[in-house]
């Protein structure tokens, strides 16, 4: 019989999930790429790279380009350890080892 995981809470939140598998594949991003990408209202986004980034899971550098705030969000090696081992999660609920 399958050994369930319990899944992450952390990126058991659709865009915080969402967030990760962006930054997984590009390593870094600025916020209005990832605005864009996830279909995220600005507060919204704010509130849960927030919280992404208390667990671990992402730094957040801020800066300034052209006069403009720029933030920049990376991906931790906790943050690619977390994400891999939620996948791994997911698979063995999709594909139980009898």
């Amino acid at each position: 019989m399958a050994q369930y995981n319990e899944l992450d809470p952390i990126l058991h939140s659709q865009l915080r999930l969402a967030i990760v598998s962006i930054l997984v594949s590009v390593l870094e991003a600025e916020f209005t790429f990832l605005k864009e990408k996830t279909g995220s209202t600005a507060g919204n986004l704010s509130v849960q790279l927030e919280k992404l980034s208390n667990e671990g899971y992402i730094s957040i550098e801020k800066s300034f380009r052209n006069k403009r705030p720029l933030t920049t969000c990376r991906i931790t090696p906790k943050g690619i350890r977390q994400f891999e081992s939620y996948v791994h999660s997911i698979q063995v609920y999709i594909h139980p080892k009898k």
